[in-house]
């Protein structure tokens, strides 16, 4: 196997250990000082290291979608490799969510993956809405008010 389908092998690994809730083989994949880049706008914004991936305002990324994915359907990423390099991989993927009066949640998301022999080593998202998003979690996670249309 070629480095290029060895770097999109481990990133899809990654996301099927995602999907799947396995933090194990998720750890397995990543380098131990892998670095996780969030846009500064969303409550799990900015850069942060695997074991420490607290945002600015001091929750995690899991600790923000976990409880809004309570079934496979919004667990879901379907990843869709968009180009790989010997060093990095794109990935267009769905982030999801279940609101508590039941609406669904749906923005595109698309990530730029550092594979460093032959294990994760960056991860940086582009959300193409992160103000839906943000509304959206603020909105689910009992910030009252009016929630902004998803896509």
């Amino acid at each position: 196997m070629n480095t290029v389908d060895a770097n999109v092998r481990v990133v899809l690994e990654a996301f099927g250990a995602v999907e799947r809730r396995d933090a194990e083989r998720l750890l397995a994949v990543c380098q131990p000082d892998i670095r996780f880049h969030w846009p500064p706008s969303l409550p799990y914004g900015g850069s942060r290291g695997g074991e420490t991936s607290q945002g600015h305002q001091g929750i995690t990324w899991e600790a923000a979608w976990l409880p809004l994915q309570p079934t496979e359907a919004e667990q879901r990423l379907d990843p869709r490799v968009v180009a790989a390099s010997d060093r990095e991989v794109v990935v267009l993927w769905r982030q999801r969510g279940l609101g508590p009066d039941g609406e669904r949640f749906e923005s595109p998301v698309l990530g730029l993956y550092e594979v460093h022999e032959g294990r994760l080593a960056r991860a940086q998202m582009f959300y193409f809405d992160p103000e839906a998003v943000s509304a959206f979690l603020n909105w689910a996670g009992g910030g009252g008010g009016t929630r902004a249309s998803s896509s």
